[in-house]
């Protein structure tokens, strides 16, 4: 795999069972990556083990007075110094490729992910863990996939550089063979408290990054009821115990790292203290003692990998975890199937009426329904139901549209026929012309559905924060942080109506406007969608009162159908819902209706 070729057609099926089963697989799929990578660094960590030999061989040719001898070292050491620069040079490219691609890899399944489930996903984990799997924890999870090969060859050359000297010279490679298991595992005991106090650092990371993501996304809120210094003052608190934390990490890797210097100091101290002895007893040659005291020092670079691939674990699995945890999140029973696979046709997107068998309610095809709902937690959850794609089904039937149930077309077919525009839309940074450039009929031209939507105030802002003076080219901030609520809903309510989708949703659409914003809209929608099947969840008046079929729900279930005007005068739960009627004034008469007192002469100059 190469970075250019990049993203995977398919990025495969993840082991979402535990974070180390993720790695694992991860390790598997780059498995190629990971030989090449192998071979590469057997080539330069051995390269590197092969200078103490062309210098011992050096040394001892000098005190020899052997010419010929002197210029093999220096062939051998030439040798070295060229296979050192090559295998360094691909060493690093092929691990850097490995990073990238696992990293990759993860974020294409976070994309994937987050696409299947839609708004779902932040009711079941929080926004701001999504956020951190995607940025931070990808960058140690490719760490680790790419730190694997690395130590493998790192661990090989050791073994044969220890096999080696044992071989070249048994007296001081005996204490080599020996010492290097104990500088490798010596701070193997420390490695376990080291991971719980990356874990905690993770954790406490990750729990920072959380409430500072959902503090910005709500700030605006958090200003207009004065708990900014609130949240603030928590994400302080936050942010010192995650400094507290990696403070007491960093102190023990620290440690590790002094111990990884220690151990091998000694080791040299007593392989040179030992050796000279050898050498005063003309058991060895001072080239061997060279040898080996160079191989010694230079142990301590491929040593040092596995003090990285311990550091890399002990971060990397606690990210793996997390991302491992939202890969494993589900659609649940009644959500539309999965896309059909390559070479398979896709079935054709129905049309028709729109059918809740749940609920009872009907949306007749090419007609604008508005749907009464007392409670908007339920209004959002039937919003879901009628796209296709329900955070919770509840084991409840499927929509139907046209007689077709909605649970058996594929995600992407089910969200091609009906569309669904919740009460809190994204809208995504770049410019107006970019946010508006969407999957769409064609029937419908921006400039159209800008008028529908009442956004000549919001153009006409923009057009002064454009450099051009194209509100088109203007530039909008990540979730519109921009513009305000009003301008942000009446944005989104442009690009639902430029997709032009047969059938529809919108869910509280004009909750941030005022009415004379209101009822222009009204008019904008219905003419616009006119011919084409639209369904509004709403309690406004502005916009029932132009619905050609308007529903009651109560409990879950219709409870009356007939016009705005029918329904206030036939429904007292619809009366209550539509006016915020209080139970009082719903109990008691209504003027001019049965058992209600003929008014005063007061009353009537006063109602004049």
């Amino acid at each position: 795999m190469q970075i250019r070729d990049l993203p995977y057609l398919d990025p495969g099926e993840p082991d979402t069972r535990s974070g180390t089963r993720y790695l694992l697989w991860l390790g598997r799929g780059q498995l190629r990556g990971q030989l090449v990578t192998l071979a590469w660094g057997l080539l330069h960590f051995v390269s590197v083990m092969a200078l103490p030999y062309g210098v011992g061989l050096a040394v001892q040719a000098v005190v020899d007075g052997s010419e010929s001898r002197l210029a093999a070292a220096g062939g051998v050491l030439a040798v070295s110094a060229v296979l050192i620069a090559v295998g360094d040079t691909m060493l690093h490219r092929t691990a850097v490729t490995n990073w990238i691609t696992a990293a990759a890899r993860t974020q294409q399944l976070l994309a994937r992910k987050t696409a299947s489930l839609g708004s779902a996903l932040t009711r079941r984990v929080a926004a701001g863990e999504v956020v951190a799997v995607s940025t931070g924890d990808v960058e140690k999870i490719g760490w680790f996939v790419e730190g694997v090969s690395r130590f493998l060859a790192a661990a090989i050359t050791v073994v044969l550089v220890c096999v080696g000297l044992f071989v070249y010279e048994p007296h001081l490679g005996l204490i080599v063979a020996v010492g290097v298991p104990v500088l490798a595992l010596g701070v193997l005991p420390l490695l376990p408290r080291a991971t719980r106090l990356a874990d905690v650092q993770r954790e406490k990371a990750g729990r920072a990054t959380e409430l500072a993501s959902d503090t910005v996304a709500g700030l605006r809120v958090l200003r207009g009821i004065g708990g900014e210094e609130l949240f603030l003052t928590r994400y302080r608190t936050a942010s010192q115990e995650v400094r507290g934390a990696a403070v007491r990490s960093a102190r023990m890797w620290s440690l590790i790292s002094g111990i990884q210097v220690l151990l091998p100091g000694l080791l040299m101290i007593g392989v040179v203290w030992y050796g000279i002895g050898l050498v005063g007893d003309g058991r060895i040659e001072v080239g061997a003692l060279v040898t080996v005291y160079s191989a010694v020092m230079l142990l301590a670079y491929p040593l040092r990998h596995f003090e990285e691939i311990a550091m890399a674990w002990s971060f990397s699995r606690p990210s793996a975890r997390r991302a491992a945890r939202v890969l494993a999140l589900e659609r649940t029973a009644g959500a539309a199937s999965p896309a059909p696979a390559a070479g398979e046709a896709a079935p054709a997107v129905p049309s028709g009426d729109l059918y809740d068998p749940a609920s009872g309610l009907l949306a007749p095809a090419g007609a604008l329904t508005a749907v009464v709902c007392g409670d908007p937690d339920a209004a959002g959850r039937l919003a879901e139901r009628l796209g296709g794609h329900p955070a919770d089904a509840d084991g409840l039937p499927s929509v139907l549209l046209g007689g077709i149930a909605l649970d058996d077309l594929p995600l992407d077919g089910a969200r091609t026929a009906v569309l669904v525009q919740d009460k809190d839309p994204v809208l995504l940074s770049g410019s107006l012309a970019e946010l508006l450039a969407v999957p769409a009929s064609g029937a419908v031209a921006p400039e159209d559905a800008l008028a529908a939507a009442e956004c000549a105030d919001v153009l006409a802002a923009l057009a002064q924060a454009s450099l051009e003076g194209d509100p088109m080219a203007a530039p909008i901030t990540e979730r519109g942080r921009s513009l305000s609520g009003g301008q942000r809903q009446r944005i989104a309510l442009a690009r639902s109506l430029v997709t032009d989708p047969g059938v529809l949703v919108l869910d509280e659409p004009t909750s941030a406007v005022d009415s004379h914003t209101e009822a222009r809209i009204a008019e904008g929608v219905r003419a616009l969608r006119s011919g084409r099947t639209t369904v509004v969840l709403t309690s406004s008046p502005l916009l029932l009162d132009r619905a050609d079929r308007v529903v009651l729900l109560h409990e879950g279930e219709v409870a009356a159908v007939g016009s705005h005007r029918e329904l206030l005068e036939t429904e007292p739960r619809y009366r209550a819902v539509v006016t915020r009627e209080t139970d009082e004034e719903r109990l008691s008469p209504v003027p001019g209706g049965p058992g209600a007192a003929a008014p005063n002469a007061f009353d009537i100059e006063e109602t004049a």
